[in-house]
């Protein structure tokens, strides 16, 4: 009897050369802050490798660690499983090296300026660095509602792949993309944009260029008005969030929602809007403004609307 032959399993698989090529595999983020973050774990979830670019490697060891540990607070409330959390950890690197971004079938902009004109200049200098190591095929997107997104565009070579994809960060929950094509993006690009949208779980709607987009220009003036109604002594500011919880069935009260999205960026978007449009109603309300310069901007800081614990967990409101 002949002896049986026996041979590796491991020669029958695919190389990783013969593979077929999934059409999202690789994303890079630049700027890991609280919205690159949620990005991260949102895109690595999925099972696609991220890597983001910060600018030293504090900034990457914070972003990090704090992204463990809002996966590991997901783990505390039975939102995801320990090695559900190991496999997203596994997908998501940082440095401080453009060159890691060669690869990317996307790489998306989430970088947070202090004013209007700094954000302008520092983001073509970051979609010109980013052009500059990616393939021309690669999609370069933004994730900022109040950035023109042509603009942006006409300082790369490759102005045809370049869109903005605004994903609402401040709820995990949210199931929208607003996706919005400059001048010179091309049918192909916006159509590989709404198939990431999906592919992340997101309905999406296209949207004119215009700041704000819809969601920003909906809910920062809501923001505004409840400072106006507080100010004016209509409600205390717990039953102004209880008045839009109840009534309008919004998952959070505009206090409560300014705190999550950071006061600070709040204010941002409506100075944007109201250098844009010149209306009254996107005037940032005092309040907010004095919140900002007390650096008293929401839950991350500890202090906002109201106090929060170590764990972001709502206490007594701050404000009276």
């Amino acid at each position: 009897m002949s002896e049986p032959i026996i041979e590796q399993i491991e020669g029958y698989a695919l190389s990783k050369s013969d593979r077929p090529k999934a059409q999202f595999e690789k994303v890079g983020i630049v700027g890991c802050g609280s919205m690159g973050q949620s990005l991260a774990i949102m895109i690595a979830s999925r099972g696609i490798e991220v890597v983001f670019i910060e600018l030293n490697q504090a900034k990457i060891d914070e972003a990090i660690e704090e992204i463990d540990e809002e996966l590991e607070f997901k783990i505390n409330h039975w939102g995801i499983t320990a090695s559900e959390k190991r496999g997203v950890m596994s997908r998501i690197k940082g440095t401080l090296d453009y060159n890691m971004l060669q690869g990317c079938d996307i790489v998306i902009e989430a970088i947070l300026s202090k004013t209007r004109e700094v954000a302008r200049d520092v983001r073509k200098d970051v979609f010109k660095k980013i052009e500059q190591h990616v393939s021309p095929k690669t999609i370069i997107a933004t994730n900022s509602t109040t950035t023109a997104i042509t603009e942006m565009a006409a300082v790369l070579d490759y102005k045809d792949r370049c869109i903005s994809m605004h994903i609402s960060t401040t709820a995990p929950d949210a199931k929208l993309a607003e996706i919005v094509r400059s001048l010179y993006t091309t049918d192909e690009v916006c159509a590989n944009v709404q198939k990431f949208a999906i592919l992340l779980g997101k309905k999406f709607i296209r949207v004119a260029e215009s700041p704000g987009l819809v969601t920003v220009r909906l809910f920062a003036p809501m923001i505004n008005e409840a400072c106006d109604i507080l100010m004016e002594g209509v409600a205390e500011l717990e039953k102004i969030d209880f008045a839009a919880r109840t009534s309008i069935n919004l998952p959070l009260g505009p206090f409560e929602m300014a705190d999550k999205i950071g006061i600070d960026r709040v204010v941002r978007w409506l100075e944007n809007m109201y250098e844009e449009f010149g209306d009254l109603k996107y005037k940032p309300s005092p309040i907010l403004k004095r919140l900002v310069r007390a650096e008293n901007t929401g839950r991350k800081a500890g202090r906002g609307f109201y106090h929060y614990d170590e764990h972001g967990k709502k206490l007594e409101p701050a404000l009276q």
